[in-house]
């Protein structure tokens, strides 16, 4: 077995499309923490993350139909939906039985419908800048994503430096490399078309309505969120109560919409406390037939 803090790849196929998978910790074990990325993301947005959780528990990080190396057919339904029930496969095939998801931007309503769909492996959620949204409006750039024809004309304007130039004004923290990132993950003609069926198959109002069904699993959560996104305010942090109770809220003073990457060391010592503390309540499970 590889040591817990190297990350190993795979992939796996859910209905013939392919999601590669970056792993770290004991690759036996059916209870997982899950991250899942969102727009424009990737598996490797969370490297950082994956290895130090794969020092406690099996980590995974599934790169999602449409981003980074995944598959990016265009009959995919690119809905929360379709997203929520291709991770349902990946999760499957990879013998996860009890998750505790850790989720950013898109990543979240997409993990919380899945989570909704599967109570009996939903273990526990950590929701970074993202979550059920309440009485939330669309970003300047997703409304202009949702409208037809501009929405097409904006993508084919989204070169390097203009994105770049972008993501520097309103998320100051990032660094070069971090820009360069995202710009390659976005790039691809078919990650643009996904985007722009995501977002147009995705009422704003929609998110809404997740929270009552989620308040009555009352999964244990943490909520962590920058003070400064410039995409989902930081308002929201505080309404995550209304989907669970319980959830411990933190905002950290700073940073942009990719909150891991601005304050690593800061979110790290949220989120690593967190995931044993679930552990401590539900120990580690193996694999059926395991002695």
């Amino acid at each position: 077995m590889a040591e817990p803090n190297q990350i190993r790849q795979s992939a796996v196929a859910v209905a013939g499309v392919r999601s590669p998978v970056l792993e770290s910790g004991p690759d036996d074990a059916s209870e997982a923490v899950v991250f899942v990325h969102g727009n424009p993301g990737a598996g490797r947005d969370w490297e950082g993350l994956l290895r130090r959780v794969g020092e406690v528990i099996r980590a995974i990080a599934p790169e999602m139909p449409g981003y980074g190396a995944a598959d990016k057919p265009q009959d995919f339904d690119y809905t929360v939906t379709g997203y929520a029930q291709h991770l349902a496969g990946v999760l499957d095939q990879l013998r996860v039985r009890r998750a505790h998801l850790v989720l950013h931007d898109f990543g979240g309503p997409w993990g919380l419908a899945w989570g909704l769909a599967h109570p009996d492996s939903f273990a526990s959620v950590t929701l970074i800048n993202t979550g059920a949204l309440i009485g939330y409006r669309w970003h300047r750039y997703a409304r202009i994503w949702r409208t037809p024809v501009v929405g097409e004309l904006f993508m084919l304007m989204a070169n390097r430096w203009a994105l770049r130039t972008v993501l520097k004004r309103e998320n100051p923290r990032l660094t070069s490399q971090q820009l360069d990132q995202l710009y390659q993950q976005s790039r691809h003609p078919a990650t643009k078309r996904a985007v722009l069926k995501l977002y147009r198959a995705t009422p704003a109002d929609g998110f809404e309505a997740l929270y009552p069904m989620l308040r009555d699993l009352d999964r244990p959560a943490l909520v962590i969120w920058s003070s400064r996104d410039p995409y989902l305010p930081v308002e929201q942090a505080e309404l995550q109560r209304q989907s669970f109770p319980t959830a411990q809220i933190e905002v950290v003073d700073g940073g942009g919409h990719w909150v891991f990457w601005e304050e690593p060391e800061k979110v790290a010592s949220l989120v690593l406390p967190f995931v044993r503390e679930q552990l401590a309540h539900q120990p580690v499970t193996s694999p059926p037939g395991s002695p």
